[in-house]
């Protein structure tokens, strides 16, 4: 949609609401860019295959985590990298198959007449042509005609639309190849440790409430120290107090963070590396289907890190204020002084 149609049906949209599936205002989906797709899986049913190996398995271990291929995922497969084949301008750079979702990286090398929604349309055609031959399709359909007879649910293997994720700046995209290839080490580790990962809403703390991932009783902690550190303060001053708050953490005390100046944020990678406790506030809320990312997930399976969200999610990232930075510090003398 472009910005002149969205402004013109933006008084009548109703209540903006979270989402992961809407596209970008503006963006004709149509050029040459690089993008990283989501899809899910109707129902979040695990048909594409099964998780194998062990998350604590180096990765060139015969055991280290992967997913296994059903003959439902094994066509889906096919049918992703044959998308070049339909539409010549788009390159398959990859794909990481998960049991009820995957992960893919497309790159449109050239000006297209269709626009991506429309390739995509495709590819989950000829996945839907699998999986109506598929021994899943004959029983869930009959569940689904025991409902009404409108009820789309599990009529199609994936569910409606998908999330995108579009190329911008240097470093991105081998960020993406090692998130889709981390992929089923943190489904392994979120499985042995399921509580660290499910996020918890509503918690209150000071009169602010929180959304949460990894483990509350950190703030249970009867030392919690507050990591503030001034832009001001010279390369050595900031080692200097880095070197102090890591003493502390060392000594018992969980350090609370929202990692704002360049101080802050070393004295929470210090902390991170030094396998230290620490709470995190980030301004960037969360969804039911938040995960914490791929630099905390063995942090948070260890029991040893904590984000929390004080304000709610939004599908695009806002600029962070001075006003926010001043709230986020506040709380975070709060969290210390509970």
């Amino acid at each position: 949609m472009d910005k002149e149609t969205f402004e013109k049906h933006k008084p009548f949209a109703g209540e903006k609401k979270p989402s992961m599936l809407r596209r970008r205002v503006g963006h004709d989906y149509q050029s040459r860019r690089i993008y990283l797709i989501t899809m899910t899986v109707e129902g979040r049913r695990p048909l594409l295959g099964t998780l194998a190996g062990n998350a604590d398995a180096p990765d060139d271990s015969p055991e280290a985590p992967r997913v296994e291929p059903s003959p439902l995922g094994l066509e889906v497969q096919r049918c992703w990298f044959s998308i070049h084949d339909h539409y010549p301008e788009v390159e398959v750079l990859a794909l990481q198959l998960m049991p009820d979702h995957l992960h893919g990286i497309l790159f449109v090398t050239t000006q297209m007449e269709q626009h991506l929604g429309i390739v995509l349309k495709g590819f989950k055609a000829g996945c839907n042509k699998a999986y109506r031959q598929s021994p899943y399709a004959a029983t869930l359909l009959q569940q689904r005609d025991a409902k009404a007879k409108d009820d789309r649910t599990h009529g199609y293997l994936w569910a409606r639309g998908f999330n995108d994720h579009i190329l911008e700046g240097a470093g991105e995209l081998e960020r993406w190849f090692h998130y889709l290839h981390d992929n089923p080490r943190r489904l392994s580790i979120r499985r042995s440790h399921p509580d660290y990962f499910r996020v918890s809403f509503g918690i209150t703390i000071g009169g602010q409430s929180y959304a949460a991932i990894g483990n509350r009783f950190l703030l249970d902690s009867p030392e919690k120290v507050q990591v503030q550190c001034s832009r001001s303060l010279t390369a050595e001053e900031v080692a200097a107090t880095v070197e102090r708050l890591l003493t502390k953490a060392r000594r018992g005390a969980v350090l609370v963070s929202p990692a704002i100046s360049k101080g802050e944020q070393a004295a929470m990678r210090a902390a991170l590396d030094a396998r230290l406790p620490l709470i995190f506030l980030t301004p960037w809320g969360f969804n039911a289907f938040s995960r914490p990312g791929h630099q905390y997930y063995e942090a948070c399976a260890e029991g040893r890190f904590l984000i929390l969200a004080p304000w709610p999610h939004e599908n695009q990232r806002l600029p962070l204020t001075r006003s926010m930075c001043l709230a986020l510090n506040a709380m975070t003398a709060t969290i210390c002084q509970q």
